[in-house]
């Protein structure tokens, strides 16, 4: 399996969007260079006033561009960094990998798949509506999340858009995502 990237981006501030880069520099166990969430223990607010010791899962966050063209047919116009993803990709199903699957990313760079994206009402903060487009539930009424997956670095480097992406899918049995 093989995707591209299309977008990076990072914020040192806490906020819901990210600016879009011509490159972002992976940090060995801390995540993207310069981004708010960057750091061994957890950065997001929520989880940081649970509980500030837990290790930091959510280093990188990967959303696939197909995606955008989901939303964009029930009228949501959604660009790569909107979201607050790290790396926007192309061709890949992240959805359907498997925890422990290693993207890598570019020349050098290698991430860990942790989980999945558990979207918040900032999502509907940024488009009114758009929450119920990237969490629904399928058929059986089991709840289905879009908005991404969630990874950790395992080796540091320069990704940019047009860098490839390469999947190393982990020892069998693979273990489906859950929100991390």
């Amino acid at each position: 399996m093989h995707g591209t990237v299309v977008a990076v981006s990072r914020s040192g501030e806490h906020s819901f969007t990210k600016p879009t880069h011509d490159g972002i520099t992976l940090l060995t166990g801390l995540g993207v260079e310069g981004d708010a969430h960057a750091g061994t223990t957890v950065k997001h607010r929520s989880r940081v006033a649970r509980d500030p010791s837990q290790p930091n899962l959510r280093q990188v966050h990967l959303i696939h561009e197909e995606l955008f063209a989901e939303v964009a047919r029930a009228g949501f116009t959604v660009e790569p960094g909107r979201l607050g993803e790290n790396v926007t990709t192309r061709g890949l199903d992240l959805l359907a990998l498997p925890t422990g699957t290693l993207l890598h990313l570019g020349d050098s760079a290698i991430v860990e798949v942790t989980g999945l994206r558990n979207p918040c009402h900032q999502i509907d903060d940024f488009q009114a509506g758009l929450l119920k487009q990237v969490v629904g539930r399928d058929e059986d009424g089991n709840v289905v999340r879009k908005a991404g997956v969630m990874s950790v670095v395992r080796e540091g480097g320069t990704v940019r858009p047009g860098d490839p992406i390469k999947v190393e899918l982990p020892a069998e049995p693979h273990r489906a995502l859950a929100p991390v």
